[in-house]
């Protein structure tokens, strides 16, 4: 299937926090990104390389999901979505002139994803910062992907890959799917697991250069009485060695080393895995109650 428009990356994930400055001094002192720049009251820039932002926090009554953001390739690529979007129906909002000098972007529009009611974000070009990222805790290469619960699982990994260029690289067939942005070559940048508790954050990820910082990550993080819960262990999807822990605010953030990468063109076909604990988990750890749990996906009122 051919793509409608190609994508560069996940762009930036945007959350709501219950405390601005609690959670931006977390994501700064204890997960390791750098602060962009001060804005009074909000919202929070964050970063984990050169782009000017790659998670932005807003203060709000309830922590969740604000939006999601994916970077295309050029302008011409934005106009292909553009139509496209306009051809499924979707009832899309260009982000004004105020806000993406804000959000130091270029073009860019947002939809409501129709069986989610995820916002998303399409955007060209993001201000590049003149000093590089100090990766002073943690060795972080680049934001990873985000992953959803959501209730209409089944139609929501048909929609995207039917009508939003996502390639599933594998799945456990009606409970997971890991799906990359084409021809983003990372094994999954978004994520959908089935949810039975309303549609809401699964995890953020942050991908790191060296399987030691996952190691010293677990030390520091225990150290701070950060609760850890899941891992360190691999996963069979992607290969990728993980561990997670959760924000103030109870949402799951995950740092991970390492990921399987597919060619653009002969790409192997997408497993189907068992629905079996040793899927997530390799060496034989489990999540706790917790894991996964605290998110909501925030619901857009149309402009």
């Amino acid at each position: 299937m051919s793509m409608p428009f190609r994508y560069r990356k996940l762009g930036y994930v945007a959350l709501n926090v219950t405390d601005l400055d609690r959670s931006a001094a977390f994501y700064t002192g204890t997960v390791g990104l750098d602060a962009s720049e001060p804005v009074a009251g909000g919202p929070a820039f964050l970063r984990c390389g050169s782009d000017h932002h790659h998670l932005v926090l807003y203060p709000a009554k309830a922590p969740g999901v604000k939006r999601v953001a994916f970077e295309l390739e050029s302008r011409a690529e934005m106009e292909h979505a553009r139509r496209h979007l306009a051809g499924l129906g979707l009832a899309v909002e260009e982000i004004d002139a105020e806000e993406r000098a804000a959000l130091r972007q270029g073009d860019g529009l947002r939809f409501v994803e129709p069986n989610s009611g995820l916002t998303m974000e399409f955007y060209t070009r993001v201000l590049q910062m003149a000093l590089p990222f100090r990766q002073s805790l943690t060795k972080i290469v680049q934001l990873g992907h985000v992953v959803l619960s959501v209730e209409r699982f089944d139609e929501m990994a048909a929609y995207l890959t039917a009508n939003l260029g996502f390639a599933i690289s594998d799945f456990v067939e009606g409970r997971f799917a890991f799906m990359r942005c084409q021809p983003n070559p990372l094994h999954h940048s978004f994520a959908i697991g089935r949810s039975v508790e309303g549609n809401h954050l699964n995890h953020i990820n942050f991908m790191v250069s060296d399987i030691d910082d996952i190691g010293i990550a677990m030390n520091r993080l225990n150290k701070a009485e950060v609760p850890i819960v899941f891992g360190p262990g691999r996963h069979k999807p992607s290969g990728s060695i993980f561990l997670y822990f959760l924000d103030p605010d109870g949402m799951t953030v995950e740092y991970s080393f390492g990921m399987e990468e597919f060619p653009e063109e002969g790409a192997r076909e997408p497993r189907m895995l068992e629905a079996h604990p040793s899927a997530l988990d390799t060496w034989g750890s489990v999540p706790k109650p917790a894991f996964g749990k605290v998110g909501a996906i925030e619901r857009r009122v149309p402009a």
